[in-house]
């Protein structure tokens, strides 16, 4: 006989044998699932974000501009001249049910380009889809200029001579160089422009509609006499000599800006004269190399971010959008946090466990599903009529019949941010207290400290984890929340920021912009769709990059939190 092998005893080397319902009872298909699902939810996340990366940081890039002849089969050929911003194939015979003449031997497909040609002065629109297969010619000649404008969008031709009071100063060549002194110019005055109307004279403006609400004080309260009425005179008079002064120096300026301009020649041969002060940058891109692509990629992309809107939203910055998006989202946070925390220490801490209490918690998570608008018009209806309208009678009868807090504004927007999300840090923060363990407060109580002072310097300071993860659930749902905020405080165009030099600095009374009702008014509401759609990639780019900036300084403070107290938990 064989001798058998000794067998390992389990648990020395044995190794179970792994059947499928060892594996089925042991849960691994849960955690598989769980894994991918969340594997897949990443990569669909990240997926999305690299699409509008891509598709909006594009946009600052300076595109080569294609020269061309474009000569359908049968028709007069014409010069075209622009930056091809899309290409796709086509079906032939969607083509010639929207009229082209497409031989009959064209193929199935063709492609098609979408150039930017610009010169919407000149040519009415400033995109048209050419088809590929019908441009001859191509070339991308180093001396065409693109003009970047204040009105109008951009302009791609030819530069042919800088003018000064119409005298002509350089031409041909000697005309680029000439002209980019003129504009470093034109943009020191345009700021010394701004920096006079929105602070200088908006100082004095201010000034005066106080005085204005001064005196309408005085003569509701009976108090305006002689003595006040020379004050006041007094006082207006020297604020309208300042305004004189300040009226001249702008008359000034104005007239210094229209001192140069440009003529042009588009590529069919028409030319134009443009005042400089309607110029914003001048470029031939490409001339350019990869280091002066760069540097005028990181310009564009900081007037991007730093500059106001024009061109009805599609050109120029977003910064009063950004500035009030964070704005509101700040005020909201330090509304709703002591709020929502107070509530969650009542029902955790001192309120009887009752069905009263279950009953104000069931109404607290189906606070937490109802939709966003709703809470609009409660905030519109509420806030802004009800307890704006009192506020107006109590404290600004001066300003009446013109509302000051009876009217949508940054104040009613956070607050109504703030009741949409009060439900979620409640529901946060009464889960922290309830994991703290009862041992805790009991020992706290049992060294003479009394229950204020438990709850303040033991219980909170352990919960306060769970304070911030409800604060970055509210932040999260409320910084992107649109519905809501065109009914109480958010506009299209509000380019005077709600915090400036002027008493009292924070005017909770304005009106905000905001990232979210941008992107819904560019994408939209916008009278050029082509050209706002890589605005509307680069604005969702940045209001996604805005909540995780303040999700992560939350998450950030929360983890500090964390390992503070951690001990204590232990």
């Amino acid at each position: 006989m064989r001798r058998s092998e000794p067998r390992a005893p389990q648990g020395q080397g044995a190794t179970p044998r792994r059947t499928l319902g060892f594996w089925l009872r042991g849960g691994a298909p849960g955690i598989w699932l769980s894994g991918g699902a969340v594997a897949i939810a990443v990569l669909m996340t990240l997926g999305l974000i690299g699409i509008i990366a891509v598709r909006g940081l594009a946009h600052f890039w300076p595109a080569e501009v294609v020269e061309a002849r474009y000569a359908p089969p049968g028709l007069a050929s014409r010069p075209v001249l622009g930056e091809v911003v899309e290409r796709e194939k086509v079906p032939v015979e969607r083509l010639r049910s929207a009229g082209l003449p497409i031989p009959a031997d064209g193929g199935e497909t063709l492609t098609r380009e979408l150039f930017k040609l610009g010169n919407r002065d000149l040519q009415g629109s400033d995109f048209v889809w050419l088809i590929g297969d019908w441009l001859r010619d191509r070339r991308t000649p180093v001396d065409v200029l693109v003009l970047e404008r204040r009105e109008w969008g951009n302009f791609y031709g030819y530069a042919v001579e800088v003018r000064e009071e119409g005298r002509q100063v350089a031409k041909g060549a000697a005309a680029l160089p000439e002209l980019q002194r003129r504009l470093a110019r034109i943009q020191d005055l345009s700021a010394r422009l701004e920096r006079l109307e929105k602070h200088d004279i908006g100082s004095v403006n201010h000034a005066l509609e106080r005085l204005r609400l001064d005196g309408r004080g005085l003569e509701q309260d009976g108090r305006l006499d002689a003595a006040a009425q020379a004050d006041l005179a007094a006082r207006r008079a020297e604020l309208e000599a300042r305004y004189d002064e300040l009226e001249d120096q702008l008359a000034s300026l104005r007239q210094a800006l229209r001192r140069d301009s440009l003529v042009v020649r588009d590529v069919e041969g028409r030319t134009l004269e443009l005042n400089l002060d309607r110029i914003v940058r001048a470029y031939q891109p490409n001339a350019m190399g990869l280091g002066a692509k760069l540097g005028f990629y990181g310009t564009k992309l900081w007037e991007f971010l730093s500059t106001d809107p024009r061109e009805a939203n599609t050109e120029g910055g977003v910064f009063p959008a950004i500035f009030g998006t964070v704005m509101m989202t700040l005020l909201m946070a330090v509304i709703v946090t002591p709020f929502g925390v107070i509530a969650a220490i009542y029902l955790r801490e001192y309120a009887r466990q009752g069905p009263l209490t279950r009953l104000i918690r069931i109404a607290v998570n189906n606070l937490a599903g109802v939709p966003a608008i709703v809470y609009g018009v409660f905030g519109l209806g509420f806030f802004v009529y009800v307890l704006g309208g009192s506020l107006d009678q109590l404290f600004f009868r001066a300003s009446l019949p013109s509302p000051t807090f009876g009217t949508p504004g940054l104040l009613w927007a956070s607050l109504t941010l703030a009741i949409l999300a009060m439900p979620v840090v409640i529901v946060a923060t009464e889960e922290g207290l309830t994991r703290i363990p009862r041992s805790i407060r009991e020992g706290s109580l049992a060294l003479g400290a009394t229950q204020a002072e438990t709850l303040w310097k033991v219980v909170l300071p352990l919960a306060s984890p769970a304070m911030m993860t409800g604060l970055i659930l509210a932040v999260a749902r409320a910084a992107g929340e649109v519905a809501p905020l065109m009914l109480v405080g958010v506009v299209k165009l509000a380019p005077a920021l709600p915090l400036d030099g002027n008493y009292p600095y924070l005017h909770l009374d304005q009106k905000i912009m905001h990232l979210g009702f941008h992107i819904y008014d560019v994408g939209f509401q916008s009278p050029n769709v082509e050209a706002a759609r890589p605005l509307v990639y680069a604005t969702a780019l940045l209001l996604v990059l805005v909540i995780a900036g303040l999700n992560l300084s939350a998450v950030f403070l929360r983890n500090r939190l964390r390992e503070k107290y951690r001990l204590l938990e232990d």
